[in-house]
């Protein structure tokens, strides 16, 4: 496999954006991240879209119809949660093969005030909630917290000084859907969505694109001179596993995931200088802390309360002010993350720079679905 280097990278702030159509949104981050890169779109060879809700319109190809139908291969992914950063791995894919020197990820998502990915699958008339637990996503990260709490004596202030972190750091991220901090108090008397979990605990929806072109060594040579590599770019599944029916596993895929990516970028966990990870709820951010490594079983609370992953902490997590502020736009999410890890290691990211970062780790985890986690090296 062929190093591969990111080379352009943008993302447009998520929010709300009535005025435009996915395609638009997803043009528009895919125009930047070309112009970022210093190229044309005739240099682009394979283009993959991620998208999920409108995963059936053709997105990837409805994209070049508006930026320059050039035609090269292009390529539609949907994949939960994961959907962005699984776009993002076949485009990575797509060079590190030898097959292309550049292409092109893309991932959009329109969803305005639309439920979180689950929502729509209780039926009406019957539902097996309350007695073998919840679809529902809120339901199982609040069920997946209070297990955490049974096991480690884990309490609801430290799942919400997460939330607290995340949205102190988003006032420094022009990118975010939200910029506002919410004190401790302010947290836990929210109004409760699924204890432990309350409203500033919980991501909002909402719209957005981010996009990256990828080229393969001596290709970005010819763009830049400060080049992001792809050290690991790692997709799993869940695995069979024996597990109570009432409560989703979480833990698993990420777990799996992380252990081969730091086989694979060579490094360990304590390496690392930064992560962007899926924050979709509170209690996720402090489990993923354990299953990503960076703790020891049981440590996430006591890695919370002694303000390890702040800017300027020993890891910094989710300086973006991770889903929770930003917002969770599902096929968009994964290549954002990516994004942010790219501004950082260029030294770009602003008044939340996270001073000297020179390797960083993406991930983001769609529910029984799939796990990728990127790591990415200056």
């Amino acid at each position: 496999m062929r190093d591969v280097a990111v080379v352009g990278a943008t993302m447009l702030k998520f929010g709300r954006y009535p005025d435009k159509d996915v395609v638009t949104l997803a043009s528009e981050a895919a125009i930047g991240a070309i112009k970022d890169a210093g190229c044309s779109i005739k240099d682009v060879e394979i283009v993959v879209s991620g998208n999920l809700y409108q995963s059936n319109a053709m997105i990837g190809q409805r994209v070049m119809k508006e930026i320059g139908a050039t035609g090269v291969p292009v390529i539609n992914v949907a994949n939960a949660c994961a959907t962005g950063s699984t776009a993002f791995r076949e485009a990575w894919m797509a060079v590190a093969s030898g097959a292309y020197d550049v292409a092109m990820a893309v991932g959009s998502e329109q969803m305005g005030k639309m439920g979180l990915l689950g929502a729509d699958g209780a039926s009406r008339e019957y539902s097996t909630e309350g007695v073998m637990g919840t679809g529902l996503m809120p339901g199982v990260f609040g069920q997946a917290g209070v297990e955490h709490m049974r096991k480690y004596g884990t309490t609801q202030e430290q799942f919400a000084k997460v939330a607290v972190k995340n949205h102190k750091h988003s006032v420094n991220n022009p990118y975010a859907q939200y910029q506002i901090e919410t004190p401790l108090e302010d947290v836990l008397n929210a109004r409760p969505i699924a204890w432990p979990n309350t409203l500033y605990m919980c991501c909002p929806t909402g719209d957005g694109a981010a996009a990256a072109v990828l080229m393969s060594a001596e290709k970005a040579k010819q763009f830049t001179q400060n080049p992001v590599w792809v050290a690991a770019s790692v997709l799993t599944s869940d695995p069979y596993t024996p597990r109570n029916p009432t409560m989703f596993d979480i833990n698993t895929l990420t777990r799996n995931a992380s252990t081969e990516a730091y086989q694979k970028a060579g490094i360990g966990p304590e390496d690392l200088d930064m992560v962007e990870l899926h924050d979709c709820f509170a209690t996720a951010e402090l489990l993923h802390y354990e299953n990503l490594q960076l703790c020891g079983e049981g440590e996430a609370g006591r890695m919370i309360d002694e303000g390890a992953t702040y800017v300027g902490g020993k890891i910094p997590v989710n300086a973006s002010g991770g889903l929770l502020s930003k917002g969770h736009p599902l096929g968009a999410t994964g290549v954002a993350n990516i994004v942010e890890i790219v501004w950082h290691l260029r030294g770009e990211a602003g008044a939340r720079q996270v001073e000297g970062a020179k390797t960083g780790l993406a991930h983001v985890i769609g529910l029984g679905s799939a796990c990728t986690i990127h790591v990415l090296k200056k």
